[in-house]
């Protein structure tokens, strides 16, 4: 039989970040603005909760732009695209509205800078990605992708005079960290962005979560198993002596989890909304946890405006 906590511990800052809530946002206003269907390009943010609201409210989620019908209304989603995925929805006549988070656009407009000095550039992060593949497409013939130390070492690079490295904006920052620090061993003169690349709200939440940590026994993260910012929370509570585990929603909590853990702390990633966190919180205090605190670390208090072309529509409408 399972001991229920004594205690609750929620980390703040957690879910939602500024790009997040304003790609979310930008696909509820074109909805209200331009009617059912809106088609979204991946998914808006990494969260299987969010998507499947916005796909009741008439969101069509497709994997290409070629998928949505000429003409149509388009959105393209937080973690950024490639320029040809613009020019190809140029193309079709789409209605494009563009809800890549600015922090994201951030690392484009690095890219092509560094690209038109012609360096080699080094991106840091997963395979894969969106926000990789995306900023990748902004200077194919310019940048590598490395994961880790073993890929740098494993670099080789015609001219290491003229290099400079950039990366996805969700890694764990410790790790990033141990990427350029081996960068900048077997490449002295490698230059990198002017601010970090990493975005605020990720190293916030990696932030909260060491300290969260270190004052629980168990760490659960709310968070989709796609989310690339929620599994680094999962892997810094683990590294800073908690257990951890990555969950959707609180009907994923095990028993067996809970045996002997006496303070459980809860956090959530950058595209999970406070409404699953609130959820689990009851799920607890329905089972006797009366005692719930908040961890602040850290106050955020970043917003982005909504893209140009809802804002305008937006006036004209009123």
């Amino acid at each position: 039989m399972s001991t229920w906590p004594e205690k609750i511990l929620l980390a703040a800052p957690r879910g939602y970040c500024a790009g997040v809530d304003r790609a979310v946002q930008t696909v509820e206003r074109a909805l209200e603005l331009y009617g059912a269907p809106v088609y979204v390009r991946k998914e808006i943010v990494h969260n299987k909760h969010v998507v499947e609201q916005l796909r009741e409210r008439g969101a069509v989620f497709v994997e290409s732009e070629n998928e949505v019908p000429e003409g149509a209304t388009a959105v393209f989603s937080a973690h950024g695209v490639a320029p040809s995925v613009h020019s190809n929805s140029e193309q079709r006549g789409l209605n494009v509205i563009d809800a890549t988070c600015p922090l994201v656009t951030k690392v484009h407009r690095e890219a092509l800078k560094f690209a038109s000095e012609d360096y080699t550039i080094v991106m840091i992060g997963h395979a894969g990605h969106e926000e990789v593949e995306g900023t990748m497409g902004e200077a194919p013939d310019h940048i590598v992708l490395v994961e880790n130390e073993a890929d740098v070492d494993a670099l080789e690079i015609a001219d290491p005079s003229k290099m400079a490295y950039i990366s996805q904006t969700t890694l764990s920052v410790d790790e990033t960290l141990a990427v350029i620090g081996r960068l900048r061993e077997r490449f002295p003169s490698i230059t990198g962005p002017r601010t970090d690349d990493i975005c605020y709200a990720t190293t916030n939440r990696q932030m909260a979560v060491k300290q969260l940590a270190q004052a629980c026994d168990l760490v659960l993260v709310i968070g989709s198993r796609n989310s690339s910012n929620s599994n680094r929370l999962v892997e810094v509570a683990r590294e800073h002596g908690a257990e951890s585990h990555l969950i959707d929603n609180e009907s994923q909590v095990l028993d067996e989890w809970l045996d002997g853990m006496r303070v459980v702390g809860i956090t959530s990633g950058a595209s999970a909304p406070e409404e699953l966190v609130q959820r689990l919180v009851q799920f607890f205090r329905g089972r006797g946890t009366e005692d719930v605190q908040e961890l602040e670390v850290v106050q955020e208090d970043v917003r982005f405006m909504l893209p140009k072309k809802i804002r305008q529509a937006m006036a004209a409408s009123a």
